[in-house]
């Protein structure tokens, strides 16, 4: 038995809450950082609490009674509007003010194109700090960065974003081998398979109107960032992002298939997340990246 004037659980609440969006005790878990244990605790608090059961085993499942889907449609959205409000109103004091950290899943589009522009960024902002590091795992809310760049992953906390390139899909290859040639080389000299990116080929070959048996299958690289040395001074060609090659294009160390463009489909998108410790400063960020992508397209339809 309860008495009227108990506390509210509001930490069982929390937990229960992200059992009904994660799905499962060990999901919650993670998300929150602490184990299936505790999280099975919590939940027995709030239960005792409310005086009855919020889940029920079905077979090898756990599900929702009648009374737990009910409370947790009702307390979820308030529970967010709190958890958003705390977090857009956060302070902390940091050593280093001057600073941010940009998080991303794009590795070579970080080498070959946002890290040679950061120069610029920090010069426009007065000598900022720009801390990057790579990542293929999907972001936590207590994961250290201000900003996340990506493809392929999402961000479940308050932030906002900025649609920052419509990826384009070229097919390059070394002067040395396709200069003055057409479309038709593709037929004739291996392309690089890149395993990271198992997307781009069968895409790339769907523009074209061409299938798999249409070409030759090149070597297997993990990541584009080791197969661009591999076109630069071998025999093969590369499908790749138009954006991460265009200045080994424009500096000559490249040649681009002609009628070989084509959309992926695929839309990079930067996050500026509302519990950065310099918000203004990670909305800027990700305002100059959307210029520089947005000039480099540009520049990439001339």
């Amino acid at each position: 038995m309860t008495s009227e004037d108990e506390a509210v659980p509001l930490n069982a609440i929390r937990a229960f809450v992200t059992i009904v969006r994660e799905g499962s005790l060990t999901r919650a878990a993670n998300a929150l950082g602490t184990t299936q244990s505790s999280v099975s605790r919590y939940l027995a608090v709030l239960e005792r609490y409310l005086g009855t059961d919020l889940m029920e085993r079905r077979g090898r499942r756990s599900e929702l009674t009648e009374f737990g889907r009910l409370f947790a449609n009702t307390v979820s959205e308030p529970l967010d509007t709190v958890c958003f409000t705390a977090q857009r109103m956060r302070r902390r004091t940091r050593p280093n003010a001057n600073r941010i950290v940009v998080r991303t899943s794009l590795s070579t589009f970080a080498y070959s194109f946002l890290i040679p522009n950061l120069q610029a960024f920090s010069t426009e902002m007065g000598g900022v700090m720009v801390d990057v590091i790579s990542s293929l795992s999907l972001p936590a809310s207590t994961d250290d960065f201000d900003i996340l760049i990506t493809r392929d992953l999402s961000v479940v906390e308050p932030a906002d974003h900025w649609e920052i390139y419509n990826e384009q899909l070229v097919c390059v290859g070394s002067p040395n081998h396709i200069a003055g040639k057409s479309l038709s080389v593709v037929r004739s000299m291996p392309i690089i398979n890149v395993t990271s990116r198992p997307d781009i080929l069968p895409t790339w070959l769907r523009g074209m109107n061409l299938t798999s048996r249409d070409i030759k299958s090149g070597a297997r690289y993990d990541h584009n960032y080791l197969a661009l040395p591999a076109v630069m001074t071998g025999k093969s060609l590369l499908v790749a992002p138009e954006i991460i090659v265009s200045d080994l294009v424009r500096t000559g160390a490249l040649n681009v298939v002609p009628g070989s463009l084509t959309p992926s489909g695929m839309q990079y998108r930067a996050y500026a997340v509302d519990r950065s410790d310099n918000p203004e400063l990670a909305r800027a960020f990700c305002r100059w990246l959307a210029r520089l992508c947005k000039k480099a397209a540009i520049s990439e339809a001339r």
